[in-house]
């Protein structure tokens, strides 16, 4: 159990401020390739009540109801950890969501998206709690899955990057990647993103620098926002008492310029909501200059610039882009101790492409299985559905 350093009324739960109850909320799933569309559903399950628990299951329960997972269990936990509305963590839950599992840990309901998590035998995984009236469910988000970003890292194409159009060819692939014959689950699937002014100000913390607090610039791609950029962001918070992290995130084609191939993998918008679900960022600067200039410390009233320990590569002209804090002896090296890149993540995909697209494939069917029974259910008797 890892909690996130709450009140102590609300983690062992009943009475807040005030003695009004406290309302705990239960999510749970595998978390694997963790991206905004998981902390969206996380930051609207917090909203329905106080205090928000989340079960992370094994990598042996996902590899047996739904095929191999790309993260390790330990960092799938630490991921899910990261994101700033979860209060606590409970590794190893079971699969089945169970009323023991919310009276073990003391919960009023549990909350879903509105898609549907179906064990290996093709059973809902909320059929008890629903039956019981302890499940809510909450709106899953548009244009993100696990499937469509697989399938943008198996295909050598830049259609996904902000200014360009979805080619045909993309457009083909990802509307077949892992699909099974006959037909296409409304759930398993790949639809484009669509960023609005309202979800980044549901995602921000609206909070400007105090007085006393340590203004951190860090800069970066972000993509595939992942444990390697956690472990990173962690210590450099843990570099001042107050510390304000503004995180400045490189347009598509400057990412692409020094990275290449068909990075980044997710694009401006879709990273920029990655990054501002992360507890330890207070500021996102959306499409940040890629050298870090005297202006920009000088608006931010920046006191610290961070970077990692991976390579620095200098800017079109040639120049090191950390030049002025330098000058200005702000410049820090950070070793978050994880190895973990984002090409790392792609070679995992590539490596295990073909148990990726029979794992897609293998959750349609069962989708489509379970929406054919539930028809079947709905029909009148001796009639058919219109």
């Amino acid at each position: 159990m890892i909690r996130n350093g709450h009140g102590a009324a609300s983690a062992a739960g009943l009475k807040g401020p005030g003695d009004q109850r406290i309302v705990r909320v239960w999510c749970d799933g595998c978390y694997d390739m963790v991206h905004y569309g998981h902390s969206n559903q996380l930051r609207q399950a917090r909203a329905m009540g106080d205090y928000l628990i989340v079960g992370v299951h094994t990598d042996e329960e996902i590899a047996k109801h739904k095929g191999p997972p790309v993260f390790t269990q330990e960092e799938r936990y630490k991921m899910v950890q990261a994101i700033k509305w979860v209060d606590e963590v409970v590794p190893a839950a079971p699969y089945v969501t169970t009323l023991e599992t919310l009276d073990k840990h003391n919960c009023d309901f549990c909350v879903h998206g509105n898609d549907i998590t179906l064990t290996v035998d093709g059973r809902d995984t909320y059929e008890e709690v629903k039956q019981a009236g302890r499940y809510r469910e909450c709106k899953r988000t548009q244009g993100v899955s696990t499937t469509d970003l697989v399938g943008r890292m198996l295909l050598v194409t830049k259609a996904h990057h902000s200014s360009q159009e979805m080619s045909s060819e993309y457009r083909e692939y990802a509307d077949s990647f892992g699909k099974c014959p006959g037909g296409q689950s409304p759930w398993t699937g790949v639809s484009q993103f669509l960023q609005t002014s309202q979800k980044i100000i549901q995602f921000a913390s609206g909070k400007e620098p105090q007085p006393g607090e340590t203004v951190i610039y860090v800069a970066g791609a972000f993509d595939l926002f992942h444990i390697g950029h956690v472990d990173f962001l962690q210590e450099v918070h843990k570099l001042a008492k107050r510390p304000y992290v503004i995180a400045g995130l490189h347009f598509d084609q400057e990412v692409n310029r020094y990275k290449g191939k068909n990075y980044p993998i997710m694009n401006l918008h879709e990273r920029t909501l990655s990054v501002l679900a992360c507890r330890y960022v207070s500021e996102v600067v959306i499409g940040a200059p890629y050298s870090v200039t005297a202006e920009l410390l000088n608006h931010f009233k920046v006191d610290l610039v961070c970077h990692g320990k991976t390579e620095i590569v200098p800017d079109r002209d040639g120049s090191d882009p950390y030049q002025e804090p330098k000058r200005r002896g702000i410049f820090y090296q950070i070793d978050s101790g994880s190895d973990l890149t984002t090409d790392l993540i792609v070679q995992r995909i590539i490596k295990n492409r073909l148990e990726y697209e029979a794992r897609n494939q293998k959750k349609e069917a069962k989708e489509l299985a379970f929406l054919e029974a539930t028809k079947q259910q709905e029909a009148p008797p001796g009639g058919e559905i219109d």
